[in-house]
């Protein structure tokens, strides 16, 4: 089971694997039942869409800090929590198509 999280457009700061930091647009955050974590989907700020009109998407579990503020970004570590992230997006481009219709 997947449960959403209803939040306002915010920004996170990601830092690259060579130190750099990265300001970066939360899409969508949802917590899983199954795999007992939370994740968050989210596009650098300012990129620039594909030849298809897409961006690239990134997506890391979360753990949230005692504040609820902040907290750590890790790596997807398996297929099944790979295929929980595509299928999450695979709703929301649905939703997006449904609204613009």
């Amino acid at each position: 089971m997947v449960q959403e999280h209803d939040h306002e457009q915010r920004n996170i700061t990601i830092v690259d694997e060579n130190g750099n930091e990265q300001l970066c647009e939360v899409i969508h955050t949802f917590d899983s039942e199954d795999f007992g974590k939370s994740y968050v989907l989210y596009s650098l700020v300012g990129a620039e869409e594909d030849d298809e009109g897409q961006i690239e998407i990134f997506a890391s579990a979360f753990t949230p800090s005692e504040n609820g503020e902040d907290g750590e970004l890790e790596p997807i570590e398996t297929e099944a929590e790979w295929d929980l992230i595509e299928e999450v997006l695979n709703q929301l481009e649905d939703q997006l198509d449904e609204e613009e219709e």
